[in-house]
């Protein structure tokens, strides 16, 4: 490493991918600074089915170990972020016309359970037709043969693993600099100095330097590349929609895994935040990854598989609190079968154009922990730095430092919260909700719900502009509190939030006025 240099590293992109490498670089002892061109996990990550798992259907592929990788990081993260991934029960109906049959089926769980050996949740089971109606009463029986169940996890904010992970990256000194787009690499002799960027808030560009540069843009890879001397196409990105709907009369309360009649893919149904979450497509697509929109035929297409799967749920477009489309970071395969496309991650280092220069090519929710050692293994090695060791699957992140049970007993302590407050903020934000407490204990007030769906307090705003580093009010509640997420995505909890904001932030009227028109147009894209 040279002192030289602004940074010993500097990476492009505020998902899961770039603030796993932040995290991990900057607990190692190296100079980070991360750039991302909105808020912090502002695209795929947060776009996902929200479940931490093996890849099951990854088996068909042969790509068992890319199922052992996955399935051993979906235990490291059930250690390290308790408070956030948790088990998940899911349930695979078995029927006549099923493409996959009973045998097949059965051979995969034997197979998941072996490459999963140590695993802390439970093995699989398999049930004959009347057993599992019994599980799933309101299954369609009609050609049902038997289930198997079987247990991966959820993430029920994404969001949140993102930011903990960038928190995380501050503590360790990492700087996060969000809403700062790259504009060019600096490049020199065929080696990469840095990056120029303009700081989106007062529209100032800056030189940074660096000897090493990692772009973990995910699907916004190949732009970023059209800022540097690299004139490939590395991207073959797929676009995947959700719909978010109330739960109906007889809903699966376990999640169910599904192949879809007219095409064979699988989907699945997911009890999440207290509505189900459907999905999701694999349809090929080229455009720009801020610009991805659900068609009306994928929405229709989810609609009508859940439909036949469970016909008293008589699912319609009216019935869809929200959807939400986004762009898995797949690599280029032409004209390859969209659900064949490898979901394993490549690191490409560009060293003909551009030595010290890589890209992050793919890559799975699941498995962004052990994806970020293997780059910054190679960030250390090409820096020649003799310094920590990778700690990342060992250290809780930041909401995890405190045992669940500890929690528990310092929220009961506090006369101002609402039992159904006290869960959110144990959901949300851990052994951080301790701090929240305490700025409660100080403020009473503050303690006031102010979202009907999540339960959500006023401390919160303020938690989240004093410790958790957003600009605007849509980061706020879309990606710090989870109000958001809620039925409404937060249109109830709007004027109290715009309160807080005016009382307590600062915020003219000019300001609020805008923050508002800027976040119901945000949701406004979401809706139907």
């Amino acid at each position: 490493m040279t002192a030289a240099t602004d940074y010993d590293l500097i990476i492009v992109g505020g998902g899961i991918n770039g603030v796993g490498i932040a995290r991990d670089a900057a607990l190692r002892g190296l100079r980070v600074c991360l750039l991302e061109q909105g808020d912090l996990c502002n695209g795929t990550t947060r776009w996902s089915s929200r479940l931490i798992h093996g890849g099951l259907r990854y088996l068909e592929h042969a790509e068992f170990s890319l199922v052992y990788e996955s399935l051993h990081e979906r235990e490291t993260l059930l250690r390290i972020a308790p408070h956030l991934v948790v088990p998940l029960q899911l349930l695979i109906p078995i029927f006549e016309t099923s493409r996959r049959g009973r045998l097949i089926i059965s051979l995969g769980m034997w197979l998941y359970d072996l490459l999963s050996m140590g695993k802390s949740v439970p093995r699989h089971q398999m049930f004959d037709a009347p057993e599992a109606l019994e599980l799933l009463p309101m299954l369609n029986p009609e050609g049902l043969l038997g289930a198997a169940t079987y247990y991966d996890a959820q993430v029920t904010y994404a969001e949140r693993l993102v930011i903990e992970n960038a928190l995380a990256a501050k503590q360790a000194g990492g700087k996060i600099c969000t809403y700062s787009r790259v504009d060019h690499m600096l490049v020199k002799d065929q080696c990469v100095t840095g990056v120029r960027y303009t700081d989106l808030r007062s529209d100032k560009q800056f030189d940074v330097t660096a000897p090493v540069v990692v772009n973990a843009a995910g699907p916004w890879v190949d732009q970023v590349l059209k800022k540097s001397p690299e004139p490939r196409r590395f991207m073959g990105g797929t676009k995947g929609t959700h719909i978010i709907v109330p739960g109906f009369p007889g809903q699966p309360r376990i999640a169910c895994y599904l192949e879809a009649e007219t095409d064979g893919r699988p989907f699945f149904i997911i009890p999440w935040n207290d509505m189900l979450l459907i999905g999701t497509t694999d349809i090929r697509y080229d455009g720009n990854p801020g610009e991805v929109s659900a068609g009306d035929d994928e929405v229709d297409y989810l609609l009508e598989e859940t439909n036949r799967v469970f016909p008293d749920a008589n699912l319609n477009s009216h019935n869809i609190h929200y959807r939400y489309t986004g762009v898995r970071p797949l690599p280029r395969k032409g004209k390859k079968a969209e659900g064949d496309i490898t979901r394993r991650h490549m690191i490409k280092h560009h060293r003909q154009v551009a030595k010290g220069m890589y890209s992050v090519i793919g890559g799975k929710l699941t498995t962004y922990r052990n994806l970020a050692e293997e780059v910054t293994d190679k960030v250390v090695r090409r820096l020649k730095y003799k310094g920590e060791k990778c700690s990342t699957a060992r250290s809780p992140l930041p909401g995890a430092v405190m045992q669940k049970n500890l929690v528990v007993d310092e929220l009961d302590r506090c006369d101002f919260l609402s039992p159904e407050s006290r869960v959110h903020l144990l959901n949300v934000y851990g052994s951080r909700s301790v701090l929240i407490r305490d700025m409660i204990n100080t403020y009473p007030e503050l303690g006031d719900e102010i979202c009907p769906h999540s339960h959500a307090v006023a401390a919160e705003i303020l938690f989240a502009y004093q410790y958790e580093m957003p600009t605007t009010l849509a980061d706020v509640l879309l990606r710090r509190t989870m109000i958001g997420l809620s039925p409404d995505q937060g249109r109830a909890a709007l004027p109290k939030a715009l309160a807080i904001m005016r009382r307590h932030i600062g915020w003219d009227s000019a300001r609020a006025d805008e923050e508002e028109r800027r976040y119901l147009r945000e949701i406004g894209r979401l809706s139907i």
